[in-house]
């Protein structure tokens, strides 16, 4: 018989700051033996309004410091890299790289029934097509409605440091906080086109988006379903390392290791615990 092997190097995961965290939450709760070390380029972000070149340039950056931790496999969890840099990235090295565009996409696809799919988006995203693109890939008959909505991102970050008080409290402390007047104004503006447009299912095409499901949900109508491609991500990683024998050793205590480009590592910290649900024991700044 066999002998089973366990592959315990890390699992990479990047993004331009915090939105990816939701991302590598997800992962760790498919795969809680699996060691993660997470890249968040806080000094450069956002990467949204950036030109695709440059944003794909930064991909490639953080991907190869990624590999010199020997990293076993890389994700890139933001949209705007995904969109920029990942045909690059699977070109460019030897380990597998998978983006959150296509699992995202997928799921819409398993889920619309009147094939009418909106996508709520950084501007560089939406600005790229890649979701209108891996939708249709699938399901040509779907038609796709995008639309950019660039404040969310700040509205997610300015709930989190809203929302005061013990971490195991977020979810209902950040809900309390999100749906407030003025936020939902701002969301009744981005998405009122899209709920005439008569969608029945919304990608949320940033990885922040996740933390604004209450407030988005609330004003999109219960009818609608949201799609978070990191729950997809993290079934993507599950898949693919038990197809080539390389989960981790479920008897090892896994390590998380997070590390940022930016300088303020107590709100990096703060906001991550937040996020994550879990303390950020290690966090390092990184210069590139």
């Amino acid at each position: 018989m066999a002998e089973t092997t366990f592959d315990n190097a890390p699992i990479g995961v990047f993004d331009s700051g915090f939105g990816g965290l939701t991302v590598a939450r997800e992962i760790i709760k498919a795969l809680p033996h699996e060691n993660i070390i997470y890249f968040g380029d806080t000094k450069r972000c956002p990467y949204g309004p950036r030109d695709q070149k440059e944003v794909q340039s930064f991909v490639l950056e953080i991907g190869q410091w990624l590999v010199d931790k020997n990293v076993k496999m890389i994700v890139i969890a933001c949209n705007t890299a995904t969109a920029a840099g990942l045909v690059a990235a699977q070109q460019t090295f030897s380990i597998p790289v998978i983006g959150v565009v296509e699992p995202g996409a997928r799921a819409a696809v398993r889920a619309t029934r009147n094939r009418h799919v909106g996508v709520i988006a950084t501007k560089g995203t939406v600005e790229s097509g890649i979701y209108t693109k891996a939708i249709r890939n699938i399901d040509a008959g779907i038609t796709v409605f995008s639309t950019a909505t660039p404040r969310f991102v700040e509205i997610a970050e300015l709930g989190i440091r809203m929302a005061r008080g013990p971490i195991e409290n977020y979810t209902s402390l950040a809900s309390k906080v999100y749906i407030r007047p003025e936020f939902q104004e701002i969301a009744q503006d981005y998405l009122d086109p899209l709920r005439r447009c008569d969608i029945d299912t919304l990608v949320l095409g940033c990885t922040h988006f996740p933390l604004l499901k209450a407030l988005i949900g609330g004003v999109i109508g219960s009818r609608v379903t949201l799609i978070n491609s990191a729950e997809e991500v993290a079934k993507d990683c599950t898949d693919l390392l038990t197809r080539r024998g390389s989960l981790a050793d479920p008897n090892q205590t896994p390590y998380h290791h997070f590390y940022t480009t930016g300088e303020n590592l107590d709100e990096f910290r703060d906001f991550g615990a937040r996020v994550l649900r879990f303390p950020m024991d290690f966090l390092e700044q990184v210069t590139l």
